[in-house]
């Protein structure tokens, strides 16, 4: 293990007293600012991929990994930069990661081919891997538990904001230039939030005791998130047939079986296991998961009803790809302050049921919908989402100890990211296999390929299922938290009085 010492110079004292100073605001724009770019940068390549593969001279399956690369090392490095938050200055190492994600920026915009681009848009990942697993653990440290629910808020409608518009500024970006634009564009925006998080943002609490780094535990995890995160990537592209895949995923679960037992084992593991002991915090992030896979497949599914059956061009697309985010930005910090007010679990639970109603209405879209009857028809999976994600959110860090916030916010910003990689491939098999199998033509067809009917059937059907998935969702955590208070199930009582 190696031995790191925690710096001496952030003292609590002065701490507490910045927290409650104007500067908690100040913080809140910096880290929504980082949150922003690196939500945004998911999905902002995607309108980009065939320009980038004539440009480069590289085949498609080449160019998915200028986007694999990056999500890979989000997951990968997630928990580690988390852990050395819990051991050193957040804030230190917030600001690091939001150098390296500027200065790997400016590198993707600079790569004069695409192995180059892949490896810059690896170590953007592992910026955005800093910024992902401290950001969150900031504003719990920042703001009293009495306003924790609104600074989640604000923080999961930005982040909610950046991943939903990253298509849509994306297809703008490209539209006034070339595509190293939607990498060059997040220099000037880092260099501005590195400015602000470095000069207006309050130190982090930390003590002056040393701590040991697992590194046997990190490379044992390492390997098990990269197992996972491949096998499902080979899954989307090979089909459920694939072996490569199949292999790749039972070798990620006997890793993570060995990565248990090993963290079971050690004084100081990177990740201690009684966190867990929390329901809230479990259960959170059971939620979250599924939360994001559901999420991660809306935003695969609904540019195919757009573009494929209602055929609107491609900048009228991306604006109403935009109606949800605007939605949830406005309705995150809302649903914040009424988990301050009324507890997470309940708005959280009112988000699930609403995520649900939206993806039914969504179901019912057809080739005679009407831009008004779309704009209508998805307001309730907007409010969904912003009404879910802040008080999850809040509920899961409010169940971590104060001195496991960065660990917390690691598994937050982990399941994400894993609910994320995991919806996209079954989302979009479900999608494609009603789709294919409601025509007679070949099942090696693409579904780009498919009759209209076929694709407004296939979309029905899958929503439906996106749906059906959220209130089985909704209904075991009321089962749960039913059982917990007639005490047929024990939880650890919350280390962080939450709401």
């Amino acid at each position: 293990m190696v031995v790191i010492s925690k710096p001496q110079e952030d003292k609590s004292q002065e701490f507490s007293q910045k927290t409650k100073s104007s500067g908690k605001w100040w913080a809140i724009l910096g880290i929504s600012i980082g949150v922003f770019i690196f939500a945004l940068d998911v999905y902002i390549i995607n309108l980009a991929l065939p320009i980038m593969v004539e440009s480069l001279h590289t085949s498609f399956a080449t160019i998915q990994w200028v986007v694999l690369s990056y999500l890979l090392a989000i997951a990968i490095f997630v928990l580690s930069a988390a852990k050395l938050g819990d051991m050193w200055s957040k804030k230190q190492l917030y600001i690091m990661g939001l150098i390296v994600f500027t200065v790997s920026s400016l590198l993707c915009g600079l790569a004069p081919n695409v192995g180059f681009l892949i490896a810059f848009r690896a170590l953007q990942g592992l910026g955005a891997a800093f910024i992902s697993g401290l950001g969150t653990a900031m504003i719990v440290e920042i703001f009293p538990p009495e306003e924790r629910g609104l600074g989640l808020g604000i923080r999961a409608g930005v982040f909610g904001l950046g991943i939903m518009l990253g298509p849509t500024v994306g297809g703008l970006l490209i539209s006034w230039g070339d595509w190293p634009l939607i990498f060059l564009i997040n220099v000037p925006i880092g260099i501005i939030a590195c400015l602000i998080v470095a000069y207006l943002v309050p130190p982090s609490a930390v003590s002056g005791t040393k701590q040991k780094f697992d590194v046997i535990g990190t490379l044992i995890l390492t390997l098990t998130l990269t197992c996972f995160t491949l096998g499902i990537t080979f899954l989307q592209s090979e089909g459920f047939g694939s072996h490569i895949a199949l292999k790749l995923l039972v070798l990620s679960a006997i890793s993570l079986g060995c990565f248990l037992v090993v963290e079971a084992r050690l004084s100081e593991p990177m990740l201690e296991l009684s966190i867990f002991q929390s329901l809230d915090f479990s259960l959170g992030l059971v939620l979250r998961f599924f939360g994001n896979f559901v999420m991660a497949g809306v935003i695969l599914i609904l540019p195919f009803f757009l573009k494929l059956v209602k055929q609107y061009p491609t900048e009228q697309a991306g604006l109403l790809l935009a109606v949800p985010p605007i939605i949830i930005v406005l309705t995150a910090p809302i649903a914040g302050i009424l988990s301050d007010r009324y507890g997470s679990r309940i708005i959280s639970l009112i988000g699930l049921v609403l995520m649900a109603l939206g993806c039914l209405v969504v179901s019912t879209f057809n080739t005679e919908l009407t831009l008004s009857n779309y704009i209508i028809g998805i307001i309730p999976y907007g409010l969904g989402v912003g009404m879910f994600q802040s008080p999850n959110n809040s509920a899961i860090m409010g169940a971590a100890p104060q001195d496991r916030l960065g660990i917390a916010s690691g598994l937050l910003s982990l399941s994400r990211i894993l609910g994320q990689t995991a919806g996209v491939p079954l989302v979009g098999a479900v999608f494609s296999f009603f789709t294919i199998n409601s025509t007679n033509l070949q099942p090696t067809m693409d579904v780009t390929n498919a009759p209209v009917e076929a694709l407004v059937l296939g979309i029905q059907i899958t929503f439906r299922v996106v749906a059906a998935l959220l209130l089985l969702s909704t209904i075991f955590a009321s089962g749960v938290w039913w059982l917990e208070k007639k005490n047929f199930i024990f939880s650890y009582p919350n280390p962080q009085k939450s709401p």
